[in-house]
């Protein structure tokens, strides 16, 4: 599986202990892009960076390779989306993994792409 950045972030909150434990019961792929969307946001609290920095020495961070960087080309040439999400379908796409997001919505039209929400049951 591969995370999106919006699970990255509710796993920090105090009460996503159920997506914390969901997550360690999988070995959590990123992509690069992702960190850097979390790291790199400017408004981020030293305890929540210092949550993240421990997360992304865990998580497998994927780089982004020229395979992803076409498939990502391709995504956007067929629908207009963010390029954090179309790096990250690719990225999902290229190693066979499935997205978990909470917005499968952006997603959903990716015919090939699987997709696991694991708010799904809670909205």
């Amino acid at each position: 599986m591969i995370l999106d950045s919006n699970i990255i972030i509710y796993s920090a909150l105090p009460e996503s202990e159920r997506l914390r434990e969901f997550i360690s019961e999988h070995s959590p792929n990123v992509s690069a892009i992702r960190r850097l969307e979390v790291l790199g946001y400017p408004d981020i609290e030293d305890e929540d960076k210092d949550y993240f920095a421990g997360f992304f020495t865990v998580a497998t961070v994927i780089p982004i390779e020229t395979e992803i960087i076409d498939g990502a080309i391709a995504l956007r040439d067929k629908r207009k989306m963010s390029l954090g999400d179309a790096l990250i379908a690719a990225t999902a796409l290229e190693h066979r993994l499935t997205l978990v997001t909470r917005n499968t919505k952006d997603f959903k039209w990716i015919d090939s792409l699987t997709l696991i929400n694991p708010f799904a049951e809670d909205e």
